[in-house]
């Protein structure tokens, strides 16, 4: 059986260069534009890990995390943070949603 990534980034381009990089791996992608998309994505799927931006429109990548770590369904799976935000106190805020920050 196939590992399922869902990939989250208001970047068209991140989003593709990332789906086709894992997609290389043997990886399955899903990928949504922003927290909101990806919130409607998550009953359709059982995802073994997400990759997500931080900055984005309508839900940004803090609210999806705190989000999904509110929900017993969806509190286990691993959150990557794949960021353009640089400084310790982000990745404190990142690490402080259960996410872990890579930047």
């Amino acid at each position: 059986m196939d590992k399922v990534v869902l990939v989250v980034d208001d970047s068209t381009t991140v989003r593709k260069f990332v789906a086709a990089s894992l997609n290389m791996k043997g990886f399955r992608v899903v990928t949504a534009a922003d927290g909101v998309e990806a919130l409607e994505r998550m009953p359709a799927e059982k995802f073994d890990l997400i990759i997500t931006d931080l900055n984005m429109p309508d839900m940004d990548g803090f609210e999806f995390i705190r989000t999904l770590r509110e929900s017993p369904e969806y509190r286990e799976i691993p959150i990557i943070v794949l960021s353009s935000m640089t400084g310790f106190e982000k990745q404190g805020l990142c690490v402080g949603t259960g996410g872990a920050c890579i930047s």
